[in-house]
């Protein structure tokens, strides 16, 4: 799996990082597309100088339901674009309340600006800049069900600890390499079949 993930960066142009402990962080938004469903994956995968290790953690690469009807811009809820935004995030605070890998450089956002409750691709407008897409969790503990107001635009983490253990390697990263973190955006719809038959199985969201 590791291998395969290597090779979709590569056929895509995008960097992957080797050092012992550099992260890889992938995320891959599911084909499904559902409202309000932690459907995505993160991949966290790095060399321990030896041997390649792989985790991966369920997510939402998308907004929640009750940002998708009521947007905080005018100009549309953001959908983050499938890209490699190099050294791009770095750990702060996420709203001043915990650690997280928080935006700081320019991202390219979609913006569904319809209110209709569905994730909107194609027909939003394009913006790139500074909107705080972050990479945090959902509730303080447990396994959150529904995105709904977790998340705006940011890449969210159902499970919080899973989060806590991703933040772990981290601070390892960190540590070696200076406080810049790459992350990648893949779309399941562009990936080979044997790539993605390893994915794990994604809950189901709802509608409202």
């Amino acid at each position: 799996m590791t291998e395969q993930l290597k090779q979709a960066l590569s056929a895509k142009g995008y960097r992957v990082f080797s050092r012992p402990y550099e992260l890889n962080i992938v995320g891959i938004r599911a084909a499904t597309n559902v409202p309000n469903a932690f459907d995505d994956t993160i991949f966290v995968f790095y060399s321990d100088g030896t041997q390649w290790k792989l985790l991966n953690y369920p997510i939402t690469t998308d907004p929640g339901m009750h940002y998708l009807k009521q947007p905080i811009n005018n100009a549309g809820t953001a959908i983050l674009k499938a890209g490699q935004y190099f050294n791009c995030y770095a750990t702060g605070l996420h709203r001043g309340l915990y650690t997280a890998l928080v935006q700081q450089a320019p991202v390219t956002v979609i913006r569904d600006f319809n209110k209709n409750g569905l994730l909107d691709f194609g027909s939003g407008k394009e913006q790139t800049g500074m909107f705080g897409i972050n990479i945090h969790r959902a509730e303080i503990t447990g396994t959150t069900k529904y995105v709904s107001g977790h998340s705006a635009g940011c890449q969210v983490f159902a499970n919080a600890t899973d989060f806590a253990a991703f933040m772990q390697l981290c601070a390892q990263h960190k540590k070696l390499y200076g406080n810049k973190f790459t992350y990648t955006l893949l779309e399941q719809a562009e990936l080979p079949a044997v790539l993605t038959s390893h994915l794990p199985s994604p809950p189901l969201g709802e509608a409202a």
